[in-house]
């Protein structure tokens, strides 16, 4: 299977590509589209981000395309951006047929290294341990993006929207109890 990892950014957008047979992962492409350093308004940047990630899929030709989830940034501006860019990459993914998987920054993390609070460092590190990856400039603005990528490659596909995991199926089916046997339970 081939895995597309997408690191969104307004600035500097990261991508990854690797292929999977059974647990062997190999390395196939990555780069970054820096689109600041081109004095671009920030529409354009946006565009730019769209065409440059259409021509990594259409290049790269992936099974599956998943991305980091936004979960913080530093002020609302830099949020907003940073939502347009992830939508425009999401918009490259959908328009080649593909609906990309979501991982928090803390699966990514705990699916590279076992920690998921490992620093930045130890993530580069171990992406370039498993991949056998020789350092560029470029790796380290790609590093999340191929850590994506090992992440949907170790976990799979991440519970469909609206799907319960076996956790919730289980609070769920005891809620459903207490509703049908208040008399068997005791409050306290």
């Amino acid at each position: 299977m081939r895995i597309l990892g997408i690191d969104p950014g307004s600035v500097v957008c990261g991508y990854g590509v690797i292929d999977t047979d059974g647990s062997k992962l190999t390395l196939v492409e990555y780069g970054v589209i820096a689109v600041k350093r081109r004095n671009l308004s920030f529409p354009e940047r946006l565009r730019d981000i769209h065409e440059r990630m259409s021509a990594v899929i259409e290049r790269t030709k992936p099974d599956v395309c998943a991305m980091e989830k936004v979960f913080h940034a530093k002020n609302v501006l830099s949020v907003v951006q940073l939502a347009h860019a992830r939508g425009v990459a999401m918009l490259s993914c959908a328009q080649a047929g593909h609906s990309p998987l979501e991982y928090t920054p803390m699966q990514v993390k705990r699916s590279v290294t076992g920690r998921g609070a490992a620093t930045k460092e130890q993530v580069q590190h171990m992406v370039q341990a498993i991949l056998s990856i020789h350092e560029t400039p470029q790796f380290f603005d790609a590093t999340d993006a191929l850590a994506v990528a090992i992440c949907h490659a170790v976990n799979g596909k991440p519970p469909a929207p609206g799907k319960r995991s076996a956790a919730t199926s289980k609070r769920q089916a005891w809620k459903d109890f207490v509703t049908a046997n208040p008399t068997r339970v005791r409050k306290s």
